[in-house]
């Protein structure tokens, strides 16, 4: 029996002897894998075990260059947005103490570092120091948004005494609120508000007192009037824009709630010295001022002074500056959607007094003439402000002798001495008319 058991035990070695032998290859290989993969897998079970520990020195030091190099550029980031904060805060100081043209270049400065530096500000204050609403303009919100927080307010009006009550006094008086007034007594005030020089920043700052006069500045009748006022018989109809709103925040215009402002500099040769030895140069420095009425007219001002002091008299037409020029303009887009302005201005007419002095002299005839200047501008927008900036197409002199009827035309070339007008909002434009829209 033993000795049949050992046979047995032989036969059975030997045939798994064979059968190892017969194995093939790939199977061989599969084995070798498996084996690794339960080495590996059981190492990082293991406490302290881990994939970190299996990476090579290359690939860890590879992984720590690019975290430096990540945490470089960070840095970077946050300097350079340090850097537009700082500029960003000196133009709006700047603006606030009327150094307008000084502002504009912080503006610009900031700008290039970071596009978007205005909404990564947090101000204490407003930064006009005027209150809130203070961006008609820039206002870009979805018009399906604000169409949902209207309709919203609209639901949560309430009914008193069968009559609609858009507001509610907040604490109890014996005095009569402003919620008593009739629908279309508020409408008549909120026209007065804006007035005849468009004043709508302050119809936004007044819609952000309540639901009731958000409701009261979404008026479709208001912003019907303010784009009559501004385009004419052009605007009858609303296509393509979804709401007359819609249509004087986005269509082209130039803008009532401040001026544009260029400025100018240049080297002049002097003239030479007595003995010959040297000749001067002068530096020249002058700026452009334009300001736009909503009836048309339109001021112009060339003259060394600074903003500081032209600014304020340039707020109406009844400016006593003698150098101002008064005249139209008009808008127009041609066939390529380039929005163009074309003015025609001429110089204040000045009341001479009579000399009766030599009354019985005879004088030579003095000939009558009467000159116009033609201006033609591109309107465009630069940076986050719409319709901020306007670059010369055509500048001309037309002169027209009275006694003869002739006009003789000087068109003048328009070289780096035009440089663009950039536009500077001015809060003391925005105030009470005595005239309603």
């Amino acid at each position: 029996m033993a000795e049949a058991e050992e046979d047995c035990h032989s036969e059975a070695v030997r045939e798994g002897d064979d059968d190892d032998e017969n194995e093939s290859p790939a199977e061989t290989d599969l084995q070798a894998q498996l084996q690794r993969f339960r080495a590996q897998w059981m190492f990082e079970l293991a406490p302290g075990g881990g994939s970190g520990n299996l990476e090579s020195r290359p690939c860890r030091a590879a992984r720590g260059s690019l975290l430096r190099a990540a945490d470089t550029r960070g840095k970077q980031e946050l300097a350079k947005e340090e850097k537009a904060r700082e500029l960003f805060l000196k133009a709006v100081e700047e603006e606030q103490n009327g150094a307008l043209y000084e502002a504009i270049k912080f503006y610009r400065r900031a700008m290039q570092l970071v596009p978007d530096i205005e909404f990564k500000i947090t101000y204490t204050r407003s930064p006009d120091g005027d209150g809130v609403g203070n961006s008609y303009i820039e206002d870009t919100d979805d018009d399906s948004k604000m169409a949902d927080l209207l309709s919203c307010f609209q639901q949560q009006l309430t009914f008193q005494e069968s009559v609609l009550k858009l507001c509610q006094p907040e604490l109890e008086s014996s005095q009569t609120h402003i919620s008593a007034l009739p629908m279309e007594v508020l409408m008549y005030v909120f026209r007065w508000v804006v007035s005849s020089d468009l004043d709508l920043r302050s119809l936004e700052q007044l819609s952000q007192v309540c639901r009731g006069f958000y409701i009261c500045a979404r008026d479709p009748e208001i912003w019907r009037l303010a784009c009559l006022k501004v385009w004419g018989r052009s605007c009858i109809k609303l296509v393509p824009y979804t709401s007359w709103r819609e249509m004087f925040l986005e269509r082209p215009r130039v803008r009532f709630d401040g001026v544009y402002i260029s400025k100018t500099t240049y080297i002049r040769q002097g003239e030479q010295s007595l003995d010959g030895f040297y000749r001067a140069w002068h530096q020249v420095e002058y700026y452009r001022y334009i300001r736009f009425f909503p009836d048309g007219h339109v001021m112009m001002l060339t003259t060394p002074e600074e903003p500081q002091s032209i600014v304020p008299r340039l707020r109406t037409r009844n400016t006593r500056t003698d150098a101002i020029l008064l005249g139209h303009y008009r808008l127009s887009q041609d066939t390529d959607n380039q929005t163009k302005v074309f003015a025609v201005i001429t110089k204040k007419k000045e009341e001479k007094a009579l000399d009766h002095k030599y009354r019985y002299f005879r004088r030579a005839p003095v000939q009558e003439a009467d000159q116009n200047f033609h201006v033609g501008l591109q309107l465009c927008s630069s940076g986050h402000q719409s319709f901020n900036k306007l670059i010369w197409i055509h500048h001309s002199c037309h002169i027209t002798y009275k006694s003869t009827g002739e006009t003789a035309v000087t068109a003048f070339e328009i070289d780096k001495m035009y440089t663009p007008l950039l536009f500077a909002r001015v809060r003391s434009y925005t105030a009470f008319s005595e005239r309603p829209l």
